[in-house]
């Protein structure tokens, strides 16, 4: 008995020693296992892809009591929507700046994007956008006739 205790402890021995042995070699670099911290999280809007925050989507529609319960997917996709809708609305508003020699998008330029796109302008046919004016149009009869010689 007293032989297989002592064997006991020389495993336990030998095994502490070379794993401690194991644990004090420096590694030249990186972190390896040793160094191992938290790892970094990924956002929501990074796992679907997007740039708008689904977090915080997810949270207005929780915290607006729209519906006693919400799925996992609702917020991806109300977010997909609308980053969808500003990419649109934000090109066609670029190339109104770009058209009028501009590198930077005003509300004129918002406005105008809007209005000449059918279906936007049905979107947000009830919208006015501050500082936006209107689109440029004369009535065919205010026009000047046109001398017939």
């Amino acid at each position: 008995e007293m032989q297989q205790s002592n064997n006991n402890d020389n495993f336990f021995y030998k095994k502490h020693v070379q794993s401690s042995a194991k644990t004090t070699k420096k590694k030249m670099s990186g972190k390896g296992k040793e160094g191992r911290g938290e790892k970094k999280s990924t956002t929501a809007s990074a796992k679907a892809g997007l740039q708008f925050p689904v977090g915080r989507i997810g949270r207005y529609l929780r915290q607006g009591k729209y519906a006693t319960r919400m799925g996992a997917g609702a917020p991806v996709y109300l977010a997909a929507v609308l980053e969808y809708l500003c990419a649109e609305i934000l090109e066609l508003a670029g190339n109104a700046a770009r058209d009028n020699k501009k590198s930077r998008i005003v509300p004129r330029h918002i406005t105008l994007a809007v209005k000449n796109d059918e279906e936007l302008n049905k979107l947000l046919g009830g919208v006015t956008i501050a500082s936006g004016g209107v689109l440029p149009n004369i009535h065919a009869v205010l026009l000047p006739k046109k001398s017939s010689k």
